[in-house]
């Protein structure tokens, strides 16, 4: 499927400079059906804005049926290009990390929903997904009541209690209290390599969704930190494990956005202990 890309300029209340967010659109093209409908996915990016990689990857989502809004996290500091690769740059987006405020990243991921509930061509329903930061910033996005699935990559900063300079990250605290129970399908993957996520991390992440009954998979792989990053990746981008774990994303996007099976009832009876 054809894709093609825009942008909108979307005004932010919480952004001290008065700049507007940025958010690309990625989506399907079909000129011989003007009418056609897609769900959408807000697809969050690392520390370094909508990079070559994170286009590529929203691009690949949005050809299969999907519109893709990727929006750009940094906009507080600077323009919405994309930051490099590079130790200066690495510098600059994870200084950005800790000095953005937590409010400021949930308006950034409701004026994303906003956006994509706003467009012609979407149906309304959502799924979510991220990479590193993203990865994060995706888990987060899953408390918003219209997102029915978010797919978590790599998510830094979930199993820590501070984001940085005592800024409070508040995402465990309110998966215990509840906040999503009963709701849409959450699923995280991690690299066992990565550092970023220790396994204390894991663990930590792991029981705190089982124990709150949230409907989650959990996915841990032989990889290393940003190991779907096709560029800059310091040897670490594994092609194959990023083609099946896209696959996998895109069976729950398609379970849960992409076909409308009403409300999720559960079965309640007992599981049965057979072969």
């Amino acid at each position: 499927m054809l894709i093609t890309k825009t942008y909108h300029d979307v005004p932010s209340k919480l952004d001290p400079n008065g700049r507007p967010m940025r958010i690309y659109v990625i989506a399907p093209s079909l000129p011989s059906y003007p009418q056609a409908k897609f769900p959408g996915v807000v697809c969050f990016s690392e520390i370094y804005q909508v990079t070559g990689p994170v286009e590529r990857f929203a691009g690949q989502i949005a050809s299969q049926g999907y519109i893709v809004a990727c929006p750009s996290s940094y906009h507080e500091f600077e323009g919405p290009e994309a930051i490099s690769y590079d130790v200066e740059g690495t510098d600059r987006g994870n200084r950005y990390k800790i000095e953005k405020d937590l409010a400021a990243y949930d308006e950034d991921a409701t004026h994303s929903i906003d956006l994509l509930c706003s467009l012609k061509n979407c149906n309304g329903r959502i799924a979510a997904t991220g990479m590193c930061l993203g990865g994060h910033l995706a888990f987060r996005a899953a408390f918003d009541p219209r997102v029915l699935s978010s797919v978590c990559f790599f998510a830094t900063d979930v199993h820590s209690a501070t984001l940085g300079k005592g800024k409070k990250d508040d995402s465990l605290e309110r998966v215990e209290k509840g906040d999503l129970t009963g709701k849409g399908e959450l699923v995280m993957i991690f690299g066992k390599q990565d550092t970023h996520v220790p396994r204390a991390g894991r663990d930590l992440i792991r029981k705190v969704l089982e124990d709150a009954n949230v409907q989650t998979s959990f996915l841990e792989v032989q990889a290393q930190h940003a190991f779907i990053r096709d560029e800059s990746s310091k040897g670490r981008w594994d092609a194959a494990l990023t083609r099946s774990l896209f696959t996998f994303m895109m069976e729950v996007f398609e379970r849960t956005v992409g076909r409308d099976l009403g409300p999720r009832v559960d079965g309640g009876g007992k599981v049965e202990h057979v072969c």
